[in-house]
């Protein structure tokens, strides 16, 4: 293999890559980027065996073929090169890639490429199309709301139901629920998958082109994928199944309480600094009055209070949450106002987006010894 390229373009590819390589891979192919070169273009690819990753680049190839280096140095070797082109010459027979850029000259050791376990395109159950900026607001609305905890891997994901003409996304920790709609321009069949959030949080942050794109998803029973522009993104599903997470949601609420999004937000936020420093972030909210009394009290440190005005309808409550749960949900909604909506002090409650239905999220109260 023989190529130019410019150092830029390479280096975006192999830093979006190496999140595939993990810190302690199974095996020292796995600890490598595989780079390819064929007609005008390069691809380099990323893989851990549940995650791929694939970044293509313009490049100009003297001679197609591939590499595998190892991910630290190649990427480490690239980013301190001197100039703005790149030069690489790959001796197959001798496994050595010849690297040079402007006065610097580097020989980095290849490791077998036809051994490398490239990321794999495939064509899937069913796939759909839409828009970058529709895919991020139903991640963004949904991912947070996942568990942490790898000993209960099934709540880190999220669950997909592809649904002919839309698409559910659905999360929960078991505490909280958070739902999002995603509707599709072109009717497709249905599928059932719980994606990993860790995944979907990279294709979020990835989704930032400065104009609306189109993007590719791919789905099948054990695997889904996202392509735009010059990248693709696959992984590996969770297996198991996810809770019906409607029977979760109450249908009815006797107390509604209409709120601006921003003011709650802010005290909700600085009344959590108290009630960070307890076992569960606990915050009291007091509905009444057309205010809520938000507060929270830890013996080791304070306390706090804080009115927000409020427009209530239906009896009033006094209702404890994990402060976190919520504040969350708030930094995901993007309205102006918001409704609140409770029935007992220990049944679910839940926060309604103003005017964006799509969305919903149900949080559990927290019994308190008040």
């Amino acid at each position: 293999m023989k190529i130019t390229c410019a150092k830029n373009d390479l280096l975006s590819a192999l830093r979006f890559t190496s999140k595939a390589i993990s810190p302690k891979p199974q095996t020292p192919l796995l600890g490598a980027l595989y780079l390819h070169a064929d007609g005008d273009t390069a691809e380099v690819h990323g893989n851990n065996n549940e995650t791929g990753l694939i970044a293509k680049l313009p490049a100009e190839v003297s001679e197609h073929g591939s590499i595998a280096i190892t991910a630290r140095y190649f990427q480490e070797v690239i980013t301190k090169l001197p100039g703005d082109e790149v030069n690489i010459d790959y001796d197959f027979q001798k496994r050595v890639a010849h690297i040079t850029s402007a006065q610097a000259d580097f020989r980095l050791l290849s490791m077998d490429p036809n051994a490398y376990p490239t990321v794999k395109h495939f064509d899937g159950n069913l796939s759909f199309v839409a828009k970058d900026t529709e895919l991020r607001e139903v991640i963004k609305k949904t991912v947070f709301a996942c568990a942490n905890d790898p000993n209960r891997p099934l709540f880190t994901g999220v669950s997909v139901q592809v649904r002919k003409d839309h698409v559910v996304w659905a999360a929960t920790n078991s505490h909280r629920l958070s739902v999002n709609t995603l509707h599709l321009a072109e009717p497709t069949t249905s599928i059932n998958m719980i994606v990993p959030g860790r995944f979907l949080l990279d294709v979020y942050h990835n989704l930032n082109s400065e104009v609306p794109i189109d993007v590719k998803v791919t789905c099948s029973y054990n695997s889904m994928s996202f392509e735009f522009e010059n990248v693709f993104m696959t992984t590996r599903l969770l297996e198991g199944a996810f809770p019906d997470f409607n029977r979760v949601i109450p249908a009815d609420f006797a107390t509604k309480v209409h709120m601006d999004t921003a003011e709650f937000r802010s005290a909700v936020d600085r009344v959590a600094l108290i009630a960070r420093s307890t076992e569960y972030n606990i915050i009291l909210l007091d509905f009444e009055n057309d205010k809520v009394l938000i507060s929270s009290v830890n013996k080791e440190v304070g306390q706090a209070n804080e009115e927000v005005a409020a427009r209530i309808d239906g009896p009033n409550i006094s209702i404890a949450f994990n402060s976190q749960y919520i504040v969350d949900a708030l930094k995901n909604i993007d309205s102006k106002t918001i409704t609140f909506c409770m029935n007992q002090p220990l049944t679910a409650a839940r926060i309604i987006e103003d005017g964006a239905d799509d969305f919903v999220y149900v949080v559990t109260p927290v019994r308190t010894a008040r």
